[in-house]
């Protein structure tokens, strides 16, 4: 079971909109839905790592939900919402409303304060969850940098089709290309395997990967798709360099504090996602001036999203 098609297309990972105050703006979201269109994106993943999802309220996630729900589709993008979080029958909520909105996928990272001991206990819980919308396509979403939860993704696609009847694949965020190639034989082509490390695009893809799902999809996708036609025409001292722009664009974009400084170049792109919540800082408004200055420098506007 997967979503409308398998996720072989640079899927952003979009920022959840904020007012200056802080506070949740869900009338950006058509804002972002058309921009994300016109620089040919067809999908997108709601309330992640870069939707800042653990900063959000529960009500705060319906509410993106219902948006993305109405300007998705609007704009002809198809939509998959993370539910994960350390509440599971909050996690079991969202995935229950996802469906009743005719999302097309759900995802869920592991509960990460009380930890999954064992990859059985990993594998209960994301049944649970995706027991909840048993009509939508499920994606365990491996991050371990970020949660603290690291068991092997090939043991994991063996033993949790049994469990998880709607598996549909993993959103891999972890930059073991050894991990990840015995996931893909693990797979055996039944499972979609979208990578998530921006940066290590180009070895991913030569370990086979077919697409991703990232932040940076957001602003720069044309440097992906040219990367990956690159790749694939064989012309690998191209794909080396896109694969550098995109590294020193992260490299850039970080110096300042990632996911402020990210949403920060989407609001000079025209898309007014605001401010980062707490604990993520946001760069004051020179030091922005210097990641445009530092991004013309590198290409941006070759390869760079165009402006809405």
């Amino acid at each position: 079971m997967t979503p409308t098609r398998p996720l072989h297309e640079f899927v952003p990972a979009v920022h959840s909109p904020f007012h200056a105050d802080g506070s949740l703006a869900p009338e950006v979201v058509p804002v972002q839905a058309a921009f994300l269109a016109a620089n040919g994106i067809r999908t997108v993943f709601v309330t992640g790592t870069t939707g800042e999802c653990h900063a959000l309220t529960h009500v705060e996630r319906l509410a993106l939900y219902d948006a993305w729900a109405a300007a998705g589709p609007a704009h002809g993008l198809t939509v998959i919402a993370h539910v994960g979080g350390n509440a599971l029958e909050d996690a079991r909520a969202l995935a229950r409303r996802a469906a009743a909105l005719g999302l097309a996928a759900i995802s869920t990272l592991p509960p990460s304060y009380d930890k999954p001991r064992t990859l059985a206990d990993l594998i209960a819980w994301c049944a649970a969850i995706a027991a909840a919308a048993p009509a939508l396509p499920f994606y365990y979403y491996d991050i371990p940098s970020m949660t603290g939860v690291s068991f092997s993704m090939a043991r994991f696609l063996l033993e949790a089709p049994a469990h998880i009847p709607t598996l549909a694949g993993l959103k891999i965020s972890h930059p073991d290309l050894v991990a990840y190639r015995r996931s893909l034989d693990a797979s055996a082509g039944r499972f979609d395997l979208p990578w998530g490390v921006d940066e290590a695009l180009l070895g991913a893809l030569a370990t086979g990967a077919r697409g991703g799902v990232g932040s940076t999809y957001n602003f720069a996708p044309r440097l992906y798709v040219d990367l990956q036609a690159a790749f694939e025409r064989g012309d690998l001292a191209t794909a080396r360099r896109l694969q550098s722009q995109s590294i020193a664009m992260v490299d850039a974009i970080s110096a300042t504090g990632y996911m402020g400084t990210a949403k920060a170049v989407m609001g000079r792109l025209g898309v007014p996602v605001g401010p980062a919540r707490a604990p993520n800082a946001n760069p004051a408004a020179g030091e922005v001036d210097a990641v445009m200055a530092r991004l013309a420098a590198l290409g941006f506007g070759d390869w760079g999203a165009t402006p809405v």
